[in-house]
């Protein structure tokens, strides 16, 4: 692991908990399972304890996925007594799951307090010429501040920020999705990739996203390679040269349009930071030297939309666009949602889109609609949660209302 992953701020140890010593007897718990390595040990140098204990909790966590510690066999009695009394190891609650015949596994999580609100998380089982990937779309902001015009969850507006806990909670569930009644001996992380794509703008919540891909990173947590970590921006160009100063991890951009006129409508941030800054921030990023880093190539993805940016010219446009690029291309169907002002390209548009692409000697290929059956698709299904749980709570209080009335009338 390299220092700059190893650094951590003390505005980041800050938000992750207040220091154990100050804790009392009424305060609300810490949650350990959203501390990076560094915030875990100086937490435990904090307690007056070795910054090892760092090392170790974080394998029980992350890789056992035990949040009992009294199940921790190689930490003594009594600071697992210590811990006990002033730490938890807490993931969101899971409102709703749901498996699709095809694998694909989606959870809608609550965050925050009382009724809380509502975050989406997508797992995506694959094969390839590299054997099994399970993918794993995270969540890093409650709706989403950017409004694009073609997204659901931007449709929701904005409600506020993930915690680091709340990020990594989502890896954390999905991963113990799978092994649920395995022994704890017997368990082993089941997500090979994540890609931080889900709810959200990642890099406007720069240092919780940035300290979960540590986590993710980590040998002690996670160990996943960098190149199978990835964020997805839509174009927030200073936070994008701040991120390959800070960590090394894979670039994906939600490009959507090859003209500043036509992003500007879809992805309104392109009026603040319009396409030329954004392929030479893309530019940058992809500068680092070394044979292991994940900065090889951007990954472009474009969402298909009907008669609005899948004509033969915008293909012709990427082109120009992304010739001094290494790029990807990862063409999008697009996924209705209730209200939306556009529709999804036909088979053969995309098609042809993809072959004018390839044909100019780009890696291009069309994404798989994967899980229809569970709405799979971002956004797709928290507005429906949110609207039964929305009524359910109604119902419970205008029950508990009427009970009332009744009572009070002997």
């Amino acid at each position: 692991m390299s220092t700059e992953v190893l650094a951590a701020s003390a505005t980041d140890v800050q938000q992750a908990s207040a220091s154990a010593p100050a804790q009392s007897a009424t305060a609300e718990k810490v949650n350990l399972l959203g501390m990076s390595r560094p915030q875990m040990e100086k937490f435990f140098e904090d307690l007056g304890e070795k910054k090892f204990r760092a090392g170790q909790v974080m394998k029980w966590i992350h890789q056992f996925f035990v949040t009992d510690f009294a199940e921790m066999t190689n930490i003594s009695g009594k600071l697992r007594e210590k811990l006990e009394k002033i730490c938890e190891i807490k993931a969101p609650e899971v409102v709703h799951k749901n498996y699709s015949k095809d694998g694909t596994r989606k959870w809608v999580f609550r965050v925050g307090d009382g009724e809380g609100s509502l975050v989406e998380t997508v797992l995506i089982p694959a094969e390839d010429k590299t054997g099994s990937r399970k993918t794993l779309c995270i969540s890093s902001q409650v709706g989403c501040a950017l409004d694009c015009s073609f997204c659901s969850t931007g449709k929701q507006g904005f409600q506020r920020d993930l915690t680091q806990a709340e990020i990594i909670g989502q890896l954390w569930m999905a991963n113990y999705s799978y092994m649920e009644d395995v022994p704890v001996i017997e368990r082993e992380r089941s997500v090979t990739n994540v890609v931080m794509m889900g709810m959200g703008e990642p890099l406007l919540n720069y240092d919780a996203v940035l300290n979960a891909m540590r986590i993710m990173l980590d040998d002690f947590a996670y160990g996943m390679s960098k190149r199978r970590v990835t964020l997805s921006t839509s174009g927030v160009v200073p936070k994008i040269d701040q991120l390959a100063q800070d960590i090394d991890v894979a670039l994906a951009i939600s490009l959507h349009a090859t003209n500043n006129e036509l992003r500007d409508e879809l992805v309104p941030i392109n009026k603040k930071y319009p396409l030329e800054q954004l392929i030479a921030a893309c530019q940058r990023y992809i500068s680092k030297d070394g044979n292991e880093s994940a900065r090889k190539h951007v990954t472009i993805e474009y969402v298909m939309l009907d008669g609005v940016n899948d004509h033969p010219e915008h293909a012709q446009q990427m082109i120009k666009l992304l010739k001094n690029l290494p790029s990807k291309i990862n063409l999008i169907p697009f996924n209705p949602f209730p209200h939306a002002p556009y529709g999804r390209s036909s088979r053969n548009r995309i098609i042809s889109f993809q072959k004018t692409l390839s044909d100019a000697g780009f890696v291009c290929t069309i994404r798989q609609t994967r899980g229809d059956d569970i709405d799979a698709a971002c956004g797709q299904l928290v507005g429906q949660v949110a609207d039964r749980t929305r009524r359910a709570e109604q119902w419970k209080k205008k029950v508990a209302a009427q009970n009332e009335i009744i009572r009070s009338q002997g």
